[in-house]
């Protein structure tokens, strides 16, 4: 009889010992291969369970499937709606780190650069590439306007909402998060370095200095000349002379690919057309950058009302207070491009 106790013990031993090592196993040994081909597994909005599987799988996350299986629904893991985001995944983790991570864990967020974008749909289309919302999306929020009028824009002056920079993000923010998100950086962006109150200097709004300075940008590469540059467009506002700036033309014709600016672009007839009208255009011609809108804040205060490029391949202009200065100028212009077999 005691045989038949110690034998029955021994198989049930047996048994609740293969199964504690299933368990063991199931949650505590490696299930995450050794090396990842992509760290980064990012899971949408709205995904159920089962699409958070595949996604693990397609992805090279998981060595077996069932395991993760038995482990995610011992960690009540499984929800009609998963947890979105995007997370970083560890080599070698175990299905019990795997699940408490992409259940608890925090999510890695992404680097959204904005530079130098022309049109608001080209901010759309550069936001989609880091965040979940596809430019459609976030085009469709950025052109509603009963929403930019809530926040203060038309469809003009959008585009000084945008301030060039590297921003944190989590990958499932959504379009109106990100759009929120700018305003915030727009405010701080101003709030420093006494930029409203030089703006008020000036005897300008926000908008229409992020306007100027998208001009500026369109000028010149060279950032020491910018300020010199701005001064100039100032003179001319202060004069009521014509800005003539060759981008708010090209920009009238969106003839952006254009190596020369012709009567085809002087002589279209739009408020953008500083050739035709006095004064700003109705908003900025592209995303200005921080140096730019600062060159503006912070103009330099001479008489120079012209500038033309020198030709000679540096990419800087020369100034003039006169009619005469500018001519030659414009005739040094030429005896450079000659130099360089370029005309």
């Amino acid at each position: 009889m005691i045989k038949k106790i110690l034998g029955v013990l021994l198989v049930l031993l047996l048994v609740g010992g293969f199964f504690a090592y299933q368990y063991y196993q199931d949650f505590f040994l490696p299930n995450v291969p050794a090396e990842l081909s992509n760290e980064f597994v990012e899971i949408p909005t709205g995904s159920s369970y089962s699409e958070v599987v595949n996604i693990l799988n397609r992805g090279g996350f998981l060595m077996d499937t069932a395991s993760f299986t038995k482990t995610a629904k011992l960690m009540k893991y499984p929800r009609p709606q998963m947890r979105a985001g995007r997370y970083e995944i560890q080599p070698n983790w175990s299905n019990k780190e795997l699940v408490g991570h992409l259940r608890n864990g925090k999510q890695a967020s992404v680097k959204l650069v904005l530079t130098n974008e022309r049109m608001t749909e080209n901010v759309a289309a550069k936001a989609a590439r880091f965040i979940e919302p596809d430019s459609l999306e976030i085009v469709s929020l950025l052109q509603n306007k009963s929403y930019l009028k809530e926040l203060g824009y038309s469809p003009e002056t959008l585009m000084t909402l945008f301030i060039p920079n590297t921003y944190d993000f989590f990958w499932n923010t959504s379009a109106k998060g990100f759009v929120e998100r700018m305003v915030k950086e727009h405010e701080i962006f101003w709030q420093k370095n006494d930029r409203l109150a030089k703006a008020k200097g000036l005897k300008m709004t926000p908008a229409e200095v992020y306007t100027m300075a998208s001009i500026v940008e369109k000028e010149t590469n060279y950032n020491p000349e910018k300020q010199r540059m701005a001064g100039v467009y100032v003179n001319r506002i202060d004069r009521g002379i014509l800005l003539q700036a060759d981008p708010t033309s090209v920009f009238a014709r969106r003839d952006f690919s254009t190596k020369r600016v012709t009567d085809f672009h002087t002589k279209f007839d739009s408020p953008y057309n500083t050739y035709m009208y006095t004064g700003l255009p109705p908003g900025p011609i592209a995303m200005s950058s921080i140096s730019s809108i600062d060159a503006v804040l912070n103009r330099e205060e001479h008489d120079y009302i012209f500038f033309c490029a020198k030709g000679d391949g540096t990419g800087q202009h020369n100034f003039a207070k006169t009619n005469r200065g500018h001519t030659e100028n414009a005739k040094s212009y030429v005896r450079n491009l000659k130099k360089r077999g370029l005309r």
